[in-house]
């Protein structure tokens, strides 16, 4: 399986635009992404972190989702918010942090049995292995 994405850039470094294709799916066409939009806040497009951040929560869910079921469980809502931290180093700018913010409703499956499952998730997912020079933190907001 693979899977593309299309960059084209115009223009220098800060003052550039660029935009993004996924010819497959279809779903961006032609998004636009800056410096700025990457940087400042306030600004229209989306950027690289925040896709990293969207692929990581969506990843997380599904392997989440597929781990549970396997178990026997199935639950109501998974709702997991990524935050990407990008942070300045020596020589330019690194990912050092993920948080996968986890909301969770599921019945039947006590707290520590869920959080086990998550946990390993985080862990197995092909994003978060992707991932694995960052800090990747899970926080666990568990209904039963």
């Amino acid at each position: 399986m693979k899977r593309s994405a299309i960059s084209t850039w115009k223009g220098p470094g800060i003052n550039g635009k660029g935009t993004l294709t996924t010819p497959q799916s279809q779903v961006f066409d032609n998004q636009p992404y800056s410096f700025k939009g990457r940087f400042e806040e306030g600004q229209k497009g989306t950027n690289p972190e925040e896709l990293i951040a969207a692929a990581h929560a969506g990843c997380f869910n599904m392997a989440l989702a597929v781990e549970l079921e396997k178990k026997d469980h199935r639950p109501d809502e998974l709702n997991t918010t990524a935050v990407v931290h990008l942070n300045k180093v020596d020589g330019g700018f690194a990912i050092q942090q993920i948080d996968l913010n986890l909301k969770a409703r599921i019945k039947g499956i006590p707290e520590n049995k869920f959080t086990e499952i998550a946990e390993a998730a985080k862990t197995n997912c092909p994003i978060s292995q992707l991932c694995q020079g960052a800090d990747i933190r899970l926080n666990v907001d568990f209904e039963g």
